[in-house]
């Protein structure tokens, strides 16, 4: 017993000099165990300007935090997730090209889980969500994060394709809005904040102006771009572009990138073309277009004394309003309901957003004489695009029998062989035909036609293996036949703009020609 008292007397009394020890070297200035001797140091105690002399940066500083403030609530965050049947030991070779998007297996259902992340915008006091229908196309659960965090289920109304919006619905109470704007109002250096969901980031805001207006729409007559230089990335997509009134200019929807991020080229659904369609959705359950029912070309400015802006009529479909008015190929549409017309994607805008039924008058020029008919707009067909005249090609394609892709059996891997190959005027990039089950594989959203590239080199490194291409410099391109028509007829010198869907990110590729 004694032995240990000693022994507990002893370690209390080494413990106490080593702490001793410790305080003195501290008190001395010596270094910490295993650290360094402590450095003098004295913080800036002002600011190198003075708040007055950057009042007005302050204010402008202010003013923004302000209008973002304001919008922010009303930006959701969306969550999808979709199951996809997968078969044991067996790997997609094309899931490296799903971006923005991650993935799991559960192995009890043997199904791949894939979750997608994009953007949507609150714009009625009942719930109503826009976004890209891309984003929540064909899933199976759709998941928003509000402002708060709150995280809600959100029913799917309806959605579109083509014009690529879609309407959701979620069940809150004391949901803030946001107001539509003008979009037929914007000019080009307005500025505008783009908010999103990039890459996962919640409420990411970007700022910048409106680049441009009237860029065409890729597959779609329902309305045509807004062009900013704000940051957009995946993820943004659906997301709302304000203006300085806080209200609703436009819905992003692509970019153009050599590298899959920002390179300041993003484009915006028009506010207009999405109350339009919101409103047709809410309605009908569907969008409603409208149409004329006519082929034309864009007059170049001053090419006669009598006529200088106004688009040609090349062809009348019949049976269309078109038709019923009269008009005939070679009349030069110079107004539309009383409203100027200066190029086809204008013409193509008024017809979109003009009520159906209604009667308008054209006023036309006709082998030099000015005329007014009226018409009345009917609802665009289902058929419409197969019922349209073809279009004179200007060099025939090429002669001999075209090569058929082998339709993969849909239970099997995706080999190379499933991609046929094909030669091209674009040089470095060879296409294959977008059959239902590539399609699937590719995950394509279904209003995607085009062909997809099935080879690259260097000189097209922009594009990748399993891009689909929609369309060539604003032409559809839907096989592989009329991608050889369209390419054919390109400036072998020129720079070209191609529509492209990797998976469901769908944007544009500039590519310049090797020759």
């Amino acid at each position: 017993m004694k032995n240990l008292l000693k022994f507990l007397l002893f370690v209390g009394i080494l413990a106490a000099a080593i702490s001793a020890l410790y305080d003195y070297r501290l008190k001395q200035g010596g270094s910490k165990p295993g650290g360094r001797a402590a450095e003098k140091y004295t913080l800036a105690a002002a600011a190198t300007i003075e708040p007055k002399q950057v009042a007005t940066l302050d204010a402008l500083s202010s003013e923004r935090r302000a209008l973002i403030t304001s919008v922010v609530p009303s930006v959701v965050s969306i969550r999808t997730s979709k199951k996809m049947p997968i078969r044991r030991q067996q790997m997609d070779p094309f899931e490296f090209f799903y971006r923005n998007q991650r993935q799991f297996r559960n192995p009890q259902e043997q199904a791949m889980v894939r979750a997608s992340l994009g953007s949507g915008v609150i714009v009625t006091e009942e719930g109503h969500i826009i976004t890209n229908n891309h984003v929540v196309d064909q899933v199976d659960e759709i998941e928003i994060q509000m402002h708060d965090g709150r995280t809600r289920k959100a029913r799917l109304v309806g959605g579109d394709a083509l014009v690529d919006l879609a309407v959701l619905k979620v069940d809150e109470p004391n949901v803030k809005p946001l107001k539509f704007g003008d979009s037929d109002g914007v000019q080009a250096g307005d500025f505008v904040l783009a908010v999103g969901n990039p890459f996962g980031f919640e409420e990411t805001v970007t700022d910048g102006i409106i680049s441009s207006r009237g860029r065409p729409n890729r597959v779609d007559g329902f309305g045509d771009f807004l062009q900013t230089n704000a940051a957009i990335n995946p993820g943004n997509s659906g997301g709302p572009l304000i203006n300085l009134r806080g209200e609703v200019i436009g819905i992003n929807t692509a970019i153009i990138s050599r590298s899959g991020g920002s390179q300041g080229i993003g484009f915006a659904i028009p506010s207009n073309s999405v109350k339009n369609a919101l409103e047709s959705l809410l309605k009908q359950g569907r969008i409603i277009r409208g149409y004329l029912g006519i082929q034309m070309r864009t007059l170049p400015r001053g090419q006669t004394d009598s006529i200088t802006d106004g688009v040609e009529v090349e062809d009348v479909i019949p049976g269309s309003p078109a038709a019923e008015a009269k008009i005939q190929p070679g009349d030069v549409i110079q107004k539309f309901d009383g409203r100027q017309v200066r190029s086809f994607t204008e013409l193509r805008t008024m017809v979109s957003q003009t009520e159906l039924n209604r009667k308008i008058e054209l006023e036309i020029v006709r082998q030099g004489k000015p005329m007014t008919v009226a018409t009345e707009l009917k609802e665009q067909p289902v058929d419409y695009q197969t019922a349209r005249a073809p279009r004179p090609q200007r060099q025939p394609p090429r002669p001999g029998p075209q090569p058929q892709p082998r339709r993969p059996d849909p239970d099997e891997p995706l080999e190379e062989d499933d991609l046929q190959d094909d030669e091209t005027a674009l040089a470095g990039i060879e296409v294959g035909e977008l059959t239902p089950d590539l399609a699937r594989r590719l995950d394509v959203p279904p209003g995607v036609r085009g062909v997809v590239v099935t080879n690259t080199d260097g000189a097209a490194g922009e594009l990748r293996r399993g891009d689909v291409i929609e369309e060539v410099n604003q032409q559809p391109v839907t096989s592989v036949a009329e991608y050889r028509r369209v390419v054919a007829d390109l400036d072998p010198t020129g720079t070209h703009v191609l529509s492209v869907s990797r998976g469901r990110t769908r944007s544009f590729v500039v590519l310049r020609s090797s020759r």
